[in-house]
């Protein structure tokens, strides 16, 4: 299964990033690419401890959709649900610099990477481990990059 903790699944999320451009168009979802590369640099700020968001939780969330989500070996389904703070485009936000947001969100996948999370909390899985995080990592990328068909 892949993770960030494997330097060749991070380097193959990187040159997905690296593919994006401003032209693509979503296969689902509402976001628009720019919003994709925002939300993706946001949602790693959250277990680093830099962006703060509500928790939606429990023990069916902490448990048996923690595992299904993280080690079932299926692409996420399409429209997830995000947390209200993660959702651009309920905050209007529809346009910046497309080329910064793509940086910062290599620096944030990067940073996610090296960090040291373990008993950090998710805002639907409770305290995960750094294994567990670096899947999220990977998954978490890996469904938004699919989005945009990369």
């Amino acid at each position: 299964m892949r993770t960030l903790s494997n330097p060749a699944d991070y380097e193959l999320l990187a040159r997905r990033f690296a593919a994006v451009t401003p032209q693509d168009q979503a296969c689902w979802g509402r976001m628009n690419v720019y919003q994709m590369l925002r939300h993706v640099a946001d949602a790693i700020r959250v277990p680093l401890g830099e962006f703060e968001v509500s928790e939606h939780t429990g023990l069916l969330w902490q448990t048996v959709v923690k595992w299904a989500a993280l080690w079932y070996p299926r692409p996420w389904p399409h429209n997830s649900a995000t947390r209200p703070e993660l959702d651009l485009c309920a905050s209007g936000i529809t346009a910046g610099d497309f080329e910064a947001a793509r940086q910062d969100a290599l620096t944030q996948l990067d940073r996610l990477r090296r960090a040291r999370l373990d008993g950090v909390r998710h805002p639907f899985f409770g305290n995960l481990t750094h294994k567990e995080w670096m899947r999220w990592g990977w998954l978490h990328n890996d469904h938004h990059l699919r989005q945009f068909g990369r």
